[in-house]
């Protein structure tokens, strides 16, 4: 019997409220985060009572791990984990229990949008780990890009239009939308402007596949980084008093690249969006996370394939 390994592999987050300063630890590379940002973290996973991250992904994986068997028609069986780069579960400690059994492993980065230079971590954790089995009858393929990935545009259209329901009749063809991303240091743009624009390209296919006009939606940034380097703008914090001013009395914000509820989504819009957007009188909603929707978990079925059969 054929079978197939696939590790999801994401951010990753603190178990445990005192896992917070190991945690960034990791994510700053071995250095030691200052007293006053782990305090600063820790008040936000307490805040929304610890990220659910690792948790979902595992929901996804388990879901994947069904969509894919139940898809099967030719006896190949497959096993579906989760590795985390900056916390347990690992990716190193992942790996070998993952590909235990397979011919192929699938490693797949949960972002639509690939990034050479951001998820070279992700990549290079995963081919030492895979090297390490010295394993000549392994195969090792990674996903790339799939930010215009059909099931993925609709989930996330469709997350949109069940949000915009939810306001009263008679304003809700006209709320604007923001359409966010993480930020990141300016120089990445230098450096790699395609992935900027792929998850522009993401926005404006979500715009279109939810029925919005060009004139209704916005792509912005959220989650600047705590480095004094220049991020990228517009934050949506920038955008709220422009909202008002123009006249709007409503704003619902949908991210494009997030595929779970974590701290980026739990914190950063639904507390901190949300108080900015009040500040300035405005009513604020966000999309519910994709999480284990089926239509996600078919586009991610459909990436697997897509990776298995590219070059093959």
């Amino acid at each position: 019997m054929k079978q197939i390994g696939v590790l999801l592999m994401t951010y990753g987050s603190p178990e445990r409220y005192d896992d917070v300063p190991a945690f960034m630890k990791n994510v700053y590379g071995g250095r030691e985060p200052s007293p006053e940002l782990v305090a600063e973290f820790r008040r936000r996973y307490e805040l929304i009572g610890g990220s659910p991250l690792v948790r979902i992904t595992r929901e996804q994986a388990a879901a994947l791990q069904e969509e894919l068997n139940s898809q099967s028609t030719d006896g190949t069986r497959y096993h579906v984990g989760v590795g985390m780069r900056f916390s347990p579960p690992f990716i190193t400690d992942a790996v070998p229990e993952v590909a235990a059994d397979v011919q192929t492993l699938v490693g797949l980065v949960m972002s639509p949008q690939f990034s050479p230079i951001i998820m070279n971590g992700y990549v290079r954790t995963l081919e030492d780990a895979v090297a390490d089995l010295e394993r000549s009858d392994l195969s090792l393929k990674i996903a790339r890009d799939w930010h215009l990935q059909p099931y993925f545009i609709e989930a996330t259209a469709r997350r949109v239009k069940q949000a915009l329901e939810q306001f009263p009749a008679e304003i809700r063809e006209k709320v604007p939308v923001l359409l966010s991303a993480h930020s990141m240091p300016k120089r990445v743009v230098e450096n790699e402007p395609d992935y900027i624009n792929a998850l522009k390209e993401t926005a404006a296919a979500v715009a279109q596949k939810a029925g919005l006009a060009n004139d209704r939606w916005m792509f912005c940034y959220q989650s600047a980084g705590h480095t004094p380097e220049e991020w990228l703008k517009p934050d949506f914090a920038d955008l709220m008093p422009e909202l008002k001013q123009a006249g709007h009395t409503h704003v619902l914000i949908a991210p494009v690249q997030f595929l779970a509820d974590h701290l980026e989504i739990l914190y950063d819009i639904e507390v901190g969006a949300r108080e900015q957007a009040e500040e300035h009188g405005l009513v604020f909603a966000r999309t519910e996370s994709l999480n284990t929707d089926p239509l996600f978990i078919k586009a991610l079925a459909a990436v697997v394939q897509e990776t298995l059969t590219a070059n093959s």
